[in-house]
């Protein structure tokens, strides 16, 4: 059976650096594109016409698909649905809310059991005996407001998520209407749910256009979309939990951000600005400052402001318990643009 793949080495660039006692002890390659406001490319490192699978970063694509067809949802919903929560009870709760309101329980969730990421949460649950559960996966927000849009439109919320149920064909169109893209291929995320793969110049568009949505727009979907800028902008800590990276940069810079497995990450600035990112080796662990470093040289952010979240961020690198170094930008980042 042939494959298709990703970006190649060939086409990446270094990204990000790791920096243990003055010694660069790694180096993190890969592509990443900047979009003006208006999506066109305002910059592209390495090759970003190459399709990646988006992963979670299609979760806001897919929450403004279930607006859109008209699961009503609360901002905090559409936040949780666009998550990838810790499973924290707090987070938890507006799950089986989204659920509860369409008729549906933890049943009607296809996602796969987990515990929950929260330790204190997991650790909770094991004590009180309880087992692992759907609820709890990372990706439950989204199959909850999955199986609403289901319930809304009279659809069977069994099998939502084959890839010709009406749910998720709606879901790739929203995905094609977004980027101005086909998708190159698809598959099956870590959740169940159909992903497709688009190029990193695609879904930095699709986040533009996100980000400046009007919400008097008379398109559905791009009134669903000024609603998902507003839910996830105004409830970051849904995103992921307090203290996690893509909370921590919605809610202290009032940029949107969503990370994906595998290496991915999409940013967008208040005034549309745009990064979509690969790691070439599936780390995340130096996205979040690549991806600000983008907005910054674009002067989309101020520079004060994201210098002041950067030590948040998990950058340090120890050594014997004391600090030896840090993740920093790589060579293939400009500092202006």
């Amino acid at each position: 059976m042939s494959e298709a793949s990703t970006l190649h080495a060939a086409a990446a660039v270094e990204l990000a650096v790791v920096v243990r006692s003055g010694f660069i002890e790694s180096r993190h390659v890969g592509a990443a594109v900047l979009t003006n406001p208006d999506a066109t490319i305002r910059a592209e490192l390495g090759d970003g016409h190459q399709p990646v699978f988006p992963r979670s970063t299609l979760k806001l694509f897919q929450a403004q698909t279930a607006l859109a067809l008209g699961a009503r949802l609360t901002d905090e919903q559409t936040a949780i649905a666009c998550g990838s929560h810790s499973g924290s009870p707090a987070h938890v709760a507006h799950v089986r809310e989204i659920l509860h309101a369409s008729g549906l329980d933890d049943r009607a969730l296809a996602c796969p059991a987990s515990w929950p990421r929260d330790r204190a949460s997991r650790d909770a649950l094991v004590r009180a005996g309880e087992a692992s559960s759907p609820v709890y996966m990372e990706c439950s927000g989204k199959h909850a407001a999955m199986l609403a849009a289901c319930v809304a439109q009279g659809w069977p919320t069994e099998g939502y998520l084959t890839a010709d149920h009406p749910l998720q064909v709606a879901v790739k169109d929203t995905v094609e209407r977004m980027t101005r893209e086909r998708p190159s291929a698809v598959g099956v995320d870590g959740c169940g749910a159909p992903v497709f793969a688009v190029s990193l110049v695609g879904l930095a568009a699709a986040a533009s256009r996100l980000a400046t949505a009007s919400p008097s727009s008379p398109f559905p979907l791009f009134k669903a979309a000024a609603a998902v800028w507003r839910s996830v902008l105004s409830n970051g800590w849904l995103l992921e939990g307090h203290g996690r990276p893509n909370s921590l940069v919605v809610s202290e810079l009032g940029v949107l951000a969503k990370s994906g497995a595998e290496g991915i990450l999409i940013l967008a600035a208040a005034d549309g600005t745009a990064v979509a990112m690969k790691m070439l080796d599936g780390s995340s662990r130096g996205t979040t400052l690549v991806g600000l470093q983008l907005l910054v040289a674009a002067g989309a952010v101020d520079v004060g402001r994201v210098q002041q979240l950067l030590p948040r961020l998990g950058l340090e690198v120890m050594g014997g318990g004391v600090l030896v170094g840090e993740i920093m930008v790589g060579s293939g980042v400009p500092t202006s643009l």
